[in-house]
């Protein structure tokens, strides 16, 4: 029998993939937003592609916001794509 492959959806692009093709991006309890490469960390969460594409398009159109049910301030943007180019993007 054949495993059962975890599927997310990209909260820029909104396309359907495999949840390790994938990078999760979580708030926090105390409210800060980071990335999550281990997959398991505790928080809200949402899902974009490894692109910077989709993450322009995840700020432009809202999705990420309205994932983790919070605003995103400019400065945990401006780090969150910092921290995406530091991982080979």
């Amino acid at each position: 029998m054949q495993k059962k492959i975890p599927m997310r959806k990209c909260v820029g692009c909104m396309e359907m993939k495999e949840k390790k093709e994938l990078i999760r991006v979580i708030k926090s309890q105390d409210g800060r937003v980071s990335l999550d490469l281990t997959g398991r960390a505790n928080g809200r969460g949402a899902y974009i592609c490894r692109s910077k594409d989709c993450l322009s398009k995840a700020f432009k159109n809202k999705g990420l916001e309205k994932s983790l049910k919070s605003q995103v301030p400019e400065e945990e943007r401006l780090k969150l794509e910092k921290e995406l180019s530091g991982i080979g993007f």
